[in-house]
């Protein structure tokens, strides 16, 4: 079991730009498998990446490339912390590539996901 969230773009951002933004505002995110593949966690993935999987200290989260979107997949039971990585995650994607978050509100732009959605604190200021 897992939960989905989905953002969507004209163009999916270079995954180099997310983790940036997210090192930036204190919130590291290290790689740790690119396309099924075992990656060291300060590699980087080619521009036609499909999947990642990413971690905080909160967990994993799986990042599933498509042609406009991505969809970042948690699996297994939840945690608060978790959410927030991944709520990261889809702030982050959405930010740098001036996309929309899919929420139970409707599409948000980055800015407004950044103000209604449960975030680390890292983010917030």
């Amino acid at each position: 079991m897992g939960l989905e969230q989905t953002v969507t773009f004209a163009e999916v951002p270079a995954w180099r730009d997310v983790q940036e933004l997210l090192a930036k505002r204190g919130f590291p995110i290290q790689i740790r498998m690119i396309d099924g593949q075992l990656a060291f966690p300060d590699e980087m993935p080619t521009e036609l990446w499909n999947e990642l999987r990413v971690s905080s200290d909160a967990g994993m989260v799986t990042v599933r490339r498509e042609q406009n979107r991505v969809t970042l997949i948690t699996w297994g039971n939840i945690d608060a912390p978790l959410v927030q990585t991944q709520n990261a995650l889809a702030w982050a994607f959405a930010d740098t590539g001036n996309g929309h978050i899919q929420t139970d509100q409707g599409e948000l732009a980055a800015v407004d996901f950044l103000r209604s959605a449960d975030l680390p604190g890292e983010l917030r200021g």
